[in-house]
């Protein structure tokens, strides 16, 4: 099978791109991204999808080299006779500010930059260069850091906007392939940098294990790495179920996002359901800072023996007993920006009801028996919508919208839009924008624009699948 083949393969697959998609490609102008370029350029020959343009991000952290990778990404953009997005950003500065390591600064303006490249060159996803040998790597990394299951699944073949289209094909393929029809790329100096965790894994630790112990120890890692993402999805899809009987979800007096969780109904659950279902529910008070498997067994412990009053400290969130339940709110005293202050996300259980009383409206979803289907008619802009449950991956959400926001509002063609244009043509008040709520999936997908759209994806075309009601009513009356 030809390398674009084996490409196609993996789209479709995990369903990466849709047929005819318009997919914006990151690059860097090392071997992989290069690859990746004209992989989808092949694809794109072949009527498979769009290739609506490239980006590129200068990171500034070397200096000469850094501004040549942007001019050569830039030559090979116009070869191409392709779009390019380019974007520069002070990493260094960044991660500093934010106490953040170089890598991880670098990860977060880059993943922003590329959204917001997509939003320009009106693209569907992103994609990344990932390979399989990136998948091993990565395995081992997280292995070595300790980890869980939700750890070991290692790079997601989608993460929302993002899909990574090479991530089953080998390293060594993409250069062969390139050696094969004499494209140029460049190669990062840093990479052969030992002192860096990721590369010593990569020629140290892999190379060892490879001679010694496994010569296929890539394939091996990267098909544990799956089936650790294959388990966690059917846990995590237990955790949801065991979450609706003891998570739900509110809002304080002052709009923040609350969380009371049932205390012997969490701890009576298997521990790998129990520390999932924690998670969701410290999760669904947004990215208030981060949580590891050590936070996760101090508020288990906490809720098994805490007494009545008692209270814990966590990144973000604040716990305290009352009676037989615990109740999660965010930090008081936190420093907050007026963005931050305005912004809310909770969790939407099914059966269940979240009332955001600051916004002024309550959110609900239940499942429609399928019998109930035939005869209805249903309206995209009403205060109650049906979707296809099959289409959702779960939990579900409410949040505030935020900037970079896409869908693709029923009866536009399909064609995404950004949600700031989409309210605008409606003709929302600018003072309403950021109180209306939207239903969103575990990947961040919106669902409902509630009262004005629901997103093509979660249209119902086949109802024996399953299908969710979600209602939306106005606080004081009827929406």
């Amino acid at each position: 099978m030809s390398l674009p083949d084996r490409v196609l393969r993996t789209v479709r697959k995990y369903g990466l791109v849709e047929r005819g998609g318009r997919v914006v490609a990151a690059l860097s102008g090392g071997p992989d991204s290069v690859a990746l370029v004209h992989l989808l350029r092949e694809l794109q020959d072949r009527g498979e999808l769009t290739v609506a343009g490239v980006a590129h991000f200068n990171h500034q952290l070397r200096g000469a080299e850094a501004d040549a990778d942007e001019a050569f990404c830039a030559a090979l953009a116009a070869d191409l006779g392709l779009a390019i997005e380019i974007g520069r950003g002070d990493v260094r500065a960044f991660a500093l500010d934010e106490g953040r390591s170089i890598e991880d600064a670098a990860r977060q303006v880059r993943y922003a930059f590329l959204n917001e490249a997509a939003d320009r060159l009106d693209a569907d996803v992103v994609a990344v260069g990932h390979s399989r040998d990136d998948q091993a790597e990565t395995f081992l990394l997280r292995l070595l850091r300790g980890s869980g299951p939700r750890g070991l699944a290692a790079i997601l073949p989608r993460a929302g906007r993002i899909v990574r289209p090479l991530l089953d094909i080998p390293r060594a393929d993409l250069r062969e392939y390139l050696r094969g029809r004499a494209v140029a790329f460049r190669e990062d100096a840093t990479n052969a940098d030992v002192s860096i965790p990721r590369n010593r894994v990569r020629h140290e630790l892999l190379p060892y294990l490879e001679r010694d112990f496994s010569p296929g120890i890539v394939e091996v890692l990267a098909r544990e790495a799956a089936i650790a993402r294959a388990d966690e999805d059917r846990l995590q899809a237990e955790a949801i179920e065991a979450a609706r009987s003891s998570v739900s979800a509110t809002t304080g007096a002052a709009g923040e996002p609350r969380v009371q969780i049932d205390r012997t109904a969490l701890t009576s659950v298997h521990p790998a359901l129990a520390v999932r279902v924690a998670r969701l529910a410290l999760g669904s008070l947004g990215e208030r800072g981060f949580i590891g498997f050590e936070h996760l067994e101090r508020f288990l412990e906490f809720a098994r023996e805490a007494g009545d009053g008692a209270v814990l400290s966590l990144p973000g969130r604040r716990a305290v007993i009352r009676g037989r339940h615990v109740v999660l709110d965010v930090e008081p005293n936190r420093k907050k920006t007026r963005k931050e202050q305005n912004s809310f996300r909770v969790l939407l259980s099914i059966p269940g009801e979240v009332t955001l009383e600051r916004m002024g409206w309550a959110v609900s979803a239940e499942r429609l028996d399928g019998d109930a289907w035939p005869g209805r008619r249903w309206l995209a802009r009403a205060a109650e919508v049906p979707v296809s449950a099959d289409a959702l991956h779960l939990p579900l959400a409410v949040r505030c919208r935020r900037d970079g926001d896409r869908f693709r509002p029923l009866g536009l063609g399909g064609r995404a839009k950004k949600l700031q244009d989409f309210l605008v043509d409606r003709k929302i008040p600018r003072e309403t924008r950021d109180l209306l709520p939207l239903v969103v999936d575990a990947d961040d997908r919106i669902v409902w624009v509630v009262g004005q759209s629901i997103d093509e994806d979660f249209r119902v075309t086949e109802p024996s699948q399953g299908v969710l009601l979600l209602k939306a009513r106005r606080l004081g009356g009827l929406g």
